[in-house]
């Protein structure tokens, strides 16, 4: 059988699509090699989120194709969001591509590379096919966490997204089947899931389910061995009452809500085609944290947004001061083709909207520092992750309010745990994102 080789790009629901692949193929008898020098067929999953995203994407394609030439490849097939939105433009450009899928035709790709029309390379129109199963998904993550896609596509209609165009409306999956991946995944030893979708808090609107969202972690949280689930991509508008009183109730299911707002004015919001209001984000916020003292917020905002003045700045500004949020990723607005803000008059020049990013990052790394500070002294539970990479003698580790890849981490010294255990840490010293912890005692369970 052919040797597979595959690069995956984006964010964290790209990141499933490509285990899912990945999963599909060995299990069909392809092998898989971590270096593309060696894989006779190779595969770029994209992501055409964002512009940056876009060049990623596209300079990873061309350091690829170079493979057809210089190293064993004979297939070069390019998948995912890039895929979906340019995929003629793409084949124009880089002849060297073989065969082009979108978002919905991943399941074809065990077929195309052994019986694909080599003049046939657009595959993007094709019938959408989707996964019914995640069990066979081939983990990319450390073994102790896993991410946990529980819908496709979006149905809401920001004006800076092209992903409904791109990915569909939303498509809850069958609590049936998240339960039993869940289920699968913690007998594989995963302790912490980490729940994604384009808006996650909207889970099971679709399939007619009431507080679906609810209702799913109510069954998640009895499977046996995991210990942690933590929400990303909850939209505001739908964190309801019930979803914040079951994660202050249920001990498995993290003090943590990832709570894109994008921006903080109502012109703004409305502009942005947003549900919310700042009256209502701010009741919201106040519900959460009275009912969750504990919790970790996560937000992002987009700065330079078309029609964003200073005195809309200022407002973000002063809101991310009062808030406070634990965790804040800082966007400058990137214009896509597609969208409705695509034809927005009153551009922001690129230099203001870094300017006004950077300027927030400021403010919130005071903020973040005074928050670790606050932690100093306490002793909290840390999923070790194992040594640094770049100060080897050195473990890491996480607490629940710290999500892989996007948020800080625990430093742990004088420690002698196994990644993936659970353990109690004092908290000794504290940095703008990161925290310094040494173990108090053996592994502790939730």
């Amino acid at each position: 059988m052919k040797k597979i080789g595959m690069v995956s790009l984006g964010c964290p629901k790209n990141t499933v699509d490509s285990e899912r692949v990945l999963g599909d193929l060995v299990s069909s008898g392809y092998s898989l090699t971590p270096d593309e020098k060696d894989a006779e067929v190779i595969i770029v999953n994209t992501c055409g989120f964002i512009d940056s995203a876009k060049k990623e994407s596209i300079d990873t394609i061309l350091e690829m194709a170079r493979h057809k030439t210089e190293g064993k490849c004979k297939q070069l097939i390019v998948t995912g969001c890039l895929a979906e939105r340019y995929s003629q433009e793409l084949l124009d450009e880089i002849p060297e591509i073989d065969h082009l899928l979108g978002v919905g035709q991943y399941p074809q790709l065990k077929n195309i590379i052994e019986n694909a029309d080599p003049f046939s390379k657009n595959h993007v129109a094709t019938p959408a096919e989707y996964y019914e199963s995640y069990t066979d998904r081939l983990l990319t993550t450390a073994f102790y966490t896993a991410y946990l896609k529980i819908s496709e596509g979006c149905s809401n209609r920001c004006a800076f997204c092209i992903i409904p165009k791109m990915r569909g409306p939303l498509r809850s999956r069958s609590p049936e089947s998240i339960l039993a991946e869940a289920e699968h995944l913690a007998r594989k030893g995963v302790k912490e899931l980490n729940l994604i979708s384009q808006d996650t808090t909207m889970y099971g609107f679709d399939l007619g389910m009431k507080n679906g969202l609810v209702r799913l972690l109510g069954e998640m949280a009895k499977v046996e061995g995991l210990e942690w689930i933590r929400l990303l991509y909850c939209y505001p508008t739908f964190l309801s009452s019930e979803m914040i009183e079951f994660i202050a109730s249920e001990p498995k299911v993290c003090r943590y809500i990832d709570v894109p707002l994008q921006h903080t004015h109502d012109d703004l919001l409305k502009s942005m085609k947003r549900q919310e209001t700042e009256g209502g984000v701010r009741k919201m916020l106040d519900e959460v944290r009275l009912k969750i003292p504990d919790v970790a917020l996560r937000t992002t905002f987009i700065t330079g947004f078309p029609g964003e003045t200073e005195k809309h700045f200022q407002h973000m500004v002063r809101f991310l001061c009062e808030m406070e949020f634990d965790h804040v990723g800082i966007f400058t607005y990137s214009d896509e083709e597609g969208t409705t803000a695509f034809d927005y008059p009153n551009r922001v020049p690129q230099k203001v909207k870094e300017e006004r990013r950077d300027i927030l990052m400021e403010f919130q790394k005071e903020i973040a520092l005074k928050k670790n500070q606050a932690r100093v002294g306490k002793v909290e539970l840390v999923l070790v992750e194992g040594f640094d990479p770049q100060e080897n003698y050195l473990m890491t580790g996480r607490l629940t309010s710290q999500a892989p890849d996007i948020d800080g981490q625990v430093i742990l010294e004088k420690c002698t745990a196994e990644p993936g255990e659970i353990i109690s840490v004092r908290i000794n010293q504290a940095a703008d994102y990161d925290l310094v912890a040494e173990p108090v005692s053996a592994e502790v369970s939730l």
